[in-house]
């Protein structure tokens, strides 16, 4: 089979310094109009270096190869399919990028005045609309810098919340299908997490919440669609249960990919909302930023949004801080261009094109789960939305883990799924096309793993071998997280 990043002209790369070579410059420029200085007459002697740095000497020509190969070196969206579950890996439409680089937007001082940024405050304020109709919300903040940092900024305005109404209480329920980011953002904010249980179709139920609701609990926060790619259906029940307590819900949206102009959550009786833009709203993902958490929320919380809130009156738009406010979460208008990225792609696609995504999505990740149901073993029967998790259960006869099946799927040129996650599946791997991948694409990835089950069978101790065609083969997994090396030692 044919399978993409399996061929083609792809070089071992060593490190820049083991390519240098004494008196070889990459760089060419005029002399200095300036006079020499000696740093040691100006700089403390403890901030002064006892030897001189080694750097590498090469040439403009060894740089550029160097860096192009190691890019080549690199998976990405634009090469194939990039399953892994649960972070939505779609393909970012090139329009956005342009967009983001109109010099309007792209080389907007932060310190500008607003009557200076009227452009860059409209896209924000639009955003914010655009997001608030798609979800249900009543407000938006656009300032989190990432779909963790909007949890902070979610939970923070849950105990400002809380706090204004004489008791900012000292629980959160988190089920043990949500994203393992919540308990997280719920302890930073001084909250005792408390952990409630999924049934055996995967979802949670009103009667397991109200089991351990009562007046001391401040939040429930709930992933939906859950990890494990279904919907909790039973949402609408759960807000209920939550607010006849006094208590608020907060629904990590980091899986909305699968509701887009089909489910608005705030109309279910959510209550808090964050998006991830770089999975939804398809800017940059991955590589560590710079991402955008933007959170909705339903009016009664609106006193305590983060600082600055942008209003618009008589056509002009002016930052506001509000009192109640929990003060600001970042810098001047957050991470910019991704929001100019996100503002193109909903205003490029449009409610019907949206819609169609999500139906795309939801369409791809049961295709991939109807073909590999039986050959590998699926957690939960129930249909699923976005992403299917599937486990190694009927591989372990062979002795095969789902390690060895991700690594094995490398020789075949795709990124691994997301394995070991949820955890509340042993050996899960999860699985999600997303909407932007054809059949085709499906039918190859499909074909692979079918393989590779095969394999298993017939020839177990190859898989656990694999990856056979990379250039480091399988790497000692413990120390690679234990024992980094980051710097070079000649």
């Amino acid at each position: 089979m044919s399978t993409p990043g399996t061929t083609g002209l792809v070089l071992e790369e060593g490190l820049s310094f083991a390519q240098s070579v004494k008196g070889r410059i990459g760089y060419s420029l005029p002399p200095s109009g300036v006079p020499e200085n000696d740093p040691t007459a100006k700089l403390p002697k403890t901030l002064l270096r006892k030897t001189p740095a080694t750097l590498p000497e090469i040439s403009e020509v060894d740089t550029v190869r160097h860096f192009v190969r190691l890019s080549q070196q690199n998976y990405c969206k634009d090469v194939g399919l990039f399953p892994l579950g649960s972070c939505t890996m779609k393909y970012n439409p090139r329009i956005t990028e342009e967009v983001s680089k109109i010099p309007g937007f792209a080389n907007a001082h932060p310190l500008a005045m607003p009557e200076a940024t009227q452009g860059s405050l409209q896209l924000i304020h639009e955003l914010q609309q655009y997001l608030a109709e798609i979800s249900g919300m009543d407000f938006v903040t656009c300032w989190p810098s990432a779909g963790s940092h909007g949890e902070l900024t979610g939970m923070l305005m849950v105990r400002a919340y809380q706090t204004s109404k004489g008791n900012p209480r000292k629980k959160v329920i988190i089920p043990d299908s949500a994203h393992g980011t919540n308990p997280a953002s719920a302890a930073i904010c001084q909250y005792e997490v408390v952990t409630i249980s999924s049934n055996k179709d995967g979802i949670l139920t009103a009667e397991a919440v109200a089991g351990v609701m009562d007046e001391e609990v401040a939040a429930l926060m709930v992933t939906n669609p859950n990890t494990l790619g279904i919907f909790e259906e039973n949402i609408q029940e759960i807000c209920d249960v939550v607010h006849k307590k006094g208590g608020l819900v907060y629904c990590d949206g980091a899986n909305l990919n699968a509701l887009l102009g089909i489910v608005k959550l705030g109309d279910a009786g959510v209550d808090l909302l964050h998006f991830n833009l770089h999975k939804t709203f398809s800017t940059p993902h991955g590589g560590g930023g710079p991402g955008a958490g933007p959170v909705g929320i339903k009016k009664k919380l609106e006193p305590f949004l983060p600082n600055p809130v942008i209003v618009k009156e008589n056509s002009v738009y002016k930052l506001e801080n509000r009192p109640q406010s929990i003060g600001r979460m970042k810098a001047y208008f957050g991470n910019f261009g991704m929001l100019v990225r996100a503002y193109t792609y909903i205003r490029e696609f449009g409610p019907e094109g949206l819609r169609k995504i999500s139906e795309m999505a939801v369409l791809n990740a049961n295709y991939i789960r109807k073909a590999l149901m039986g050959t590998y073993h699926l957690a939960y029967s129930r249909p699923s939305l976005h992403e299917s998790v599937f486990s190694d259960k009927l591989q372990k006869d062979h002795g095969i883990k789902t390690l060895d099946i991700a690594k094995r799927l490398m020789d075949f040129g795709y990124h691994p799924p997301t394995i070991y996650f949820p955890l509340i599946v042993h050996g899960s791997l999860m699985i999600e096309p997303t909407e932007s991948e054809p059949k085709d694409s499906l039918d190859q990835f499909i074909e692979a793993m079918k393989l590779i089950a095969k394999e298993c069978e017939e020839k177990p101790d190859f898989v656990k071998a694999a990856p056979h065609t990379t250039f480091r083969g399988r790497l000692d997994e413990v120390k690679a997280a234990k024992e980094l090396k980051l710097r070079w030692n000649p």
